[in-house]
């Protein structure tokens, strides 16, 4: 008898606990502190698109000043992708190190220093040096403030969270972009100072904020410090039976037993998060749905800056100069235009990511993309071919490359460090991310630096062609490649990443509703948690 009662009364609780979790009955509120915590992490995200943005504007009159040629002009811009190389490496064994709020505080101290050197420079080797410091700084903040998004972030509203960053990157780049215009007509000698320099301002904001954050749970379980993840998990969760979910998730993923509640444990040295033999499992023997997960993520980094953002991004007054706009002030406005629609864009998106998932958002982007980057191709060939102004062929470009940064912002731009920051397992997550985030910084400062002698050698009507072409073999990779994640915990990718066929994608989300029950914590498609008779059965085993 005894048995029968507890066995009924276990089925009452699971019972319970269904009901609770049930999306027909209604979906979940969204997590206040988890929110909180999500914008103040992602506000270094700021000072990143505003070094990266403001350049455009401020190159036109350092070329001027310094009387500067155009591969040099494409080295100063370009090169704060290459430095930040040295930062994006950094970044994940610093974060297992001293934590990565730590870390996000340590990205905004350098982007300070690097802003005040540039603001200060006399010539352009000293300019450089400021533009190297900035570039470690990029590299820190490009990859820390999504991972830590990712790590507090429930379940439900884990993309429209970690898509913060790339909104706060974005309406740095538009800061930049209106600080490019509002100090153009001062003194061409102060006035691209003033541009640069005044980011140092937003660093002290930055270093506050940062302070009131917790640490991520899951770093903390990884030093063995679970009462201090278990009171951040109940912050951040939807419910108390998702906190004890993820964090017994965690705890199976950093090989700690289940029976293990104290609040500081001993951590198995094999599983320790300092990084050791990360790099060896991550590369050297990764298991299938690793080296698929790893192939994922350098994947969609690659091609979103391959399609030619950063070229946009950096030359838009260039381009717009090309396609018949002379005044610098005209440029300007059109280069804030820019900045406005991409920061537009990105905030829509961020309401669709846990609606629609990453799939569609992320194939009809690259779709959109291919249409408008043809389109400008065209247009700007057209005009290089006419001998007299085609206001039609001018409006087309203006428009088409409108066009393109709202395609991009919708999909492209927020997807690419959503589904990298999610889809590495625990142990090899800011390793992971870290090796993504440099093919994306490699990939962007040959993009930035070349495009200047590549549009003189195939015109810039060509090398639009050129950036179409590679957004057509990025939507045949994105759509055989990479499966659904919307709703999944990140305890469950390596699964998911193991079990994915492409010919199986269109219906990716009904089967994996018929098999929710099987996996613990698996998750509907509108991003609700669905328990089983037990816990922790992931296969986080296959992580390890």
């Amino acid at each position: 008898m005894g048995g029968e009662g507890n066995q009924a009364a276990e089925g009452a609780v699971a019972g319970k606990v269904l009901a609770d979790f049930d999306p027909v009955k209604k979906k979940p509120k969204r997590n206040k502190y988890a929110f909180a915590c999500a914008i103040l992490a992602s506000m270094t995200s700021v000072l990143l698109g505003y070094d990266f943005g403001v350049m455009s504007g401020a190159a036109i009159y350092i070329k001027r000043q310094m009387s500067l040629s155009d591969f040099k002009m494409g080295l100063l811009m370009g090169s704060l992708s290459i430095y930040s190389l040295l930062g994006s490496a950094a970044a994940g064994l610093t974060s297992d190190w001293i934590g990565r709020r730590y870390t996000i505080l340590l990205a905004g101290a350098i982007l300070f220093v690097g802003a005040l050197l540039m603001g200060f420079a006399t010539n352009y080797a000293f300019l450089m040096v400021g533009r190297f410091v900035a570039g470690v700084g990029v590299g820190y903040a490009v990859i820390i403030a999504p991972v830590y998004t990712a790590e507090v972030s429930p379940a439900s509203s884990r993309g429209f969270l970690t898509s913060f960053p790339e909104v706060f990157i974005n309406a740095g780049i538009l800061l930049g972009y209106v600080s490019n215009y509002g100090f153009s007509k001062l003194p061409i000698n102060l006035g691209w100072r003033f541009m640069l320099g005044i980011g140092a301002v937003p660093s002290i904001f930055v270093g506050l904020v940062i302070l009131a954050i917790p640490e991520s749970p899951r770093w903390l379980v990884m030093q063995g410090r679970l009462g201090d993840a278990k009171r951040v998990l109940d912050r951040t969760s939807d419910s108390k039976e998702e906190s004890e979910l993820r964090l017994s998730d965690i705890k199976e993923a950093a090989g700690i037993p289940q029976e293990c509640n104290d609040d500081f444990v001993s951590v198995p040295r094999s599983r320790h998060s300092h990084g050791e033999g990360v790099w060896k499992e991550l590369l050297l023997r990764p298991s299938p749905a690793v080296r698929r997960i790893l192939l994922a993520g350098v994947g969609i980094h690659f091609f979103q800056q391959s399609s030619g953002i950063d070229a946009v991004v950096l030359f838009s007054p260039r381009i717009f100069e090309k396609a018949g706009i002379k005044n610098d002030n005209e440029k300007l406005l059109a280069t804030v235009a820019v900045g406005f629609v991409k920061t537009m864009f990105i905030l829509v998106a961020t309401f669709f990511l846990d609606r629609v998932g990453r799939r569609p958002l992320l194939l009809s982007s690259v779709g959109g993309m291919i249409f408008s980057l043809a389109m400008l191709g065209t247009s700007l060939t057209i005009i290089d071919h006419s001998h007299h102004k085609l206001m039609w062929a001018v409006v087309l470009s203006i428009l088409m490359v409108l066009s393109y940064v709202a395609f991009f912002s919708i999909g492209l731009g927020p997807i690419t460090w959503v589904y990298s920051s999610e889809i590495f397992p625990l142990r090899l997550r800011a390793q992971g991310c870290s090796f993504g985030v440099a093919v994306n910084r490699v990939t962007s400062g040959v993009i930035s630096t070349t495009f200047l002698p590549l549009s003189n050698a195939i015109t810039t009507g060509g090398a639009f062609y050129l950036f179409a072409g590679i957004a057509i073999v990025a939507w045949i990779f994105f759509f055989t490649f990479l499966p659904e994640t919307q709703g999944r915990t990140l305890e469950q990718m390596n699964d998911l990443f193991g079990e994915f066929r492409w010919r199986e994608s269109n219906n990716k989300k009904s089967n994996n509703n018929d098999n929710k029950e099987e996996t613990n914590g698996n998750v509907d498609g509108n991003g609700q948690i669905q328990l089983g008779a037990t816990t922790g059965n992931t296969g986080i085993h296959a992580q390890s």
